[in-house]
């Protein structure tokens, strides 16, 4: 693994002015303190009518590695596809602005990414292990959902709406023209496209906490969705890379020499920064470079 890797957050927003400062300095200290990454916190703002903008607008004096970009536009879809789509990191992620899913299943999330054993990495709120609190409603409704998902969708990921997500950015640039939806389906429509794509999709169980105040319409979020999959089971050509944009050129699928091992130096991380996570023993190779890119789909 290495500390070279830039991760870039993304917290998208809207009218969450209660919530936001709050949340980027819990996840900026949590990011100094146990990630062993180099980051970039980016708060997304949909088109906010109260203060959000303004405070978020606060956040990079206060603290270094955070930005804040304003969008005309609701949507969160809408705010990943413009912060990850033009993003210089090797590693894009996102994650809801109450933080209701716990932070520690972070490093766990980006680990298979950055070693290259993942293509996308998603929390899942249904996997052994995972820990959720929330109500009776909402745990229906997401069980049904992602039946739907399995049954009309053939769809072989767990949990498609958990807002904690991550990608490589050289993935995610070559997805991102062929996902139709800019709100809440986004994110069953980035992993459908994946998974039809061939491409590696790690799954994470997360500890996660309802927010009692969630501004979410969830009669109006479940018709859009549902909306989505008849697209999805009707409209599939559309929904699949060409087999030359599911993989990398041959110059770009193997690292050079000199990047398949890190320096004995660069083999430990600082004692502190020791945090152990499932699966860290089998990391090891450092993040690709930025110019092995997917070509993004026509």
């Amino acid at each position: 693994m290495t500390a070279e890797c830039l991760v870039e957050v993304v917290i998208p927003v809207y009218n969450e002015e209660r919530v936001i400062a709050d949340s980027v300095r819990r996840l900026h200290a949590y990011l100094t303190a146990s990630f062993p990454f180099r980051f970039l916190i980016t708060i997304a703002d949909n088109g906010s009518t109260d203060a959000t903008f303004a405070i978020a607008q606060r956040m990079p004096g206060e603290l270094p590695g955070v930005r804040a970009v304003h969008l005309d536009r609701k949507g969160r879809g809408f705010a990943l596809r413009h912060v990850w789509g033009g993003s210089d990191a090797d590693v894009v992620a996102y994650m809801d602005a109450d933080l209701s899913t716990g932070l520690d299943a972070f490093l766990p999330l980006v680990a298979p990414l950055v070693s290259g054993h993942s293509d996308l990495a998603s929390g899942s709120r249904l996997l052994r292990g995972s820990d959720v609190v929330r109500s009776l409603k909402r745990e229906v409704i997401s069980r049904c959902y992602n039946l739907l998902l399995r049954v009309v969708l053939a769809a072989r990921f767990s949990d498609a709406q958990c807002g904690f997500k991550a990608g490589r950015t050289e993935v995610i640039r070559a997805l991102l023209p062929a996902v139709e939806d800019d709100g809440w389906f986004f994110d069953t429509e980035l992993l459908m496209l994946a998974q039809r794509s061939g491409l590696r999709i790690a799954e994470v169980p997360v500890v996660w906490v309802e927010r009692r105040d969630s501004t979410v319409n969830i009669v109006h979020t479940a018709l859009a969705d549902l909306r989505g999959v008849a697209r999805l089971r009707f409209r599939p050509g559309k929904q699949r890379l060409r087999p030359d944009q599911q993989r990398l050129r041959p110059d770009q699928q193997r690292l050079r020499p000199d990047e398949q091992r890190l320096r004995p130096d660069e083999q430990r991380l600082r004692p502190d920064k020791q945090r152990p996570f499932p699966g860290s023993s089998d990391i090891g190779t450092p993040c690709r470079s930025a110019d092995a890119e997917l070509t993004a789909p026509e």
